[in-house]
């Protein structure tokens, strides 16, 4: 079996697969990352693994990690399955190179367009020929609503909502409006833009927000809220393959 372990700024996703499925999924905080590495190794056989991390690890628990799983750290040098074609490919998130390896595993020989829905949104285009081009970095629904309460002196801090009417009818369902319908017009218009230069267009959705967006959402689109693990499961089979 095989650890595949997405880390956050403060929470951790660890998928255990078995083959090519995930047969168990597990979500904790980062500050208990090494005691539930440990518990998930008692109970399961791991033969590889690899670590993707957005967060940075003190040279104590990175140390401790190695020990416990001596996994693949991906950075900008690890193997990947794509061609990547970013002007600056060491800055791009290892989030997003995720994201391209899932797409060319799931949608070979496709044109795919990513959107990942968490704190950001981003959007990661996968070309037909399995050329990464690059995509965009917008702000994430809750960063909408918190910048709205935090650069303002009278607005309040919501939760999102679903929004019937697109028309406001007061301070709290123009707030949903704005966010919500702001949203869901922007990924339905960059989904356009890409539709109308490549019409065989395959689009995917994942992160946090994926549900609740994809029920927003004009466009077609296929729903993944594993993506990321999926993903870096791809990259840990092409370095195995290719040492």
């Amino acid at each position: 079996m095989r650890l595949i372990i997405d880390v956050g700024n403060t929470r951790v996703k660890v998928a255990v697969f078995e083959i090519d499925t995930i047969r168990e999924v597990f979500v904790f905080e980062k500050a208990n990352i090494i005691s539930e590495l440990k518990k998930i190794i008692s109970r399961f056989s791991i033969s590889n693994s690899i670590i993707s991390s957005v967060a940075n690890f003190t040279e104590k628990e990175k140390q401790k990690i190695v020990e416990l799983l001596n996994p693949v750290f991906l950075n900008s040098r690890t193997k990947i399955p794509f061609k990547n074609l970013y002007k600056t490919p060491r800055t791009l998130g290892v989030d997003r190179i995720a994201l391209a390896s899932a797409a060319i595993n799931k949608f070979p020989n496709k044109n795919v367009l990513v959107l990942d829905a968490g704190t950001c949104i981003t959007y990661d285009f996968i070309t037909n020929e399995g050329k990464y081009l690059g995509g965009a970095i917008s702000p994430g629904v809750a960063m909408r609503y918190k910048a709205l309460h935090t650069f303002t002196s009278k607005l309040p801090l919501l939760e999102m909502e679903e929004v019937e009417n697109f028309i406001g009818v007061d301070t709290k369902s123009s707030i949903h409006s704005g966010v919500i319908n702001g949203v869901s017009n922007e990924i339905d218009g960059i989904i356009a833009q890409y539709q109308k230069k490549y019409p065989d267009l395959t689009v995917v959705l994942t992160g946090g927000d994926t549900y609740f967006l994809s029920k927003q959402l004009k466009s077609v689109i296929f729903a993944h809220p594993n993506f990321v693990l999926e993903g870096l499961h791809t990259i840990l089979i092409h370095n195995l393959a290719n040492d």
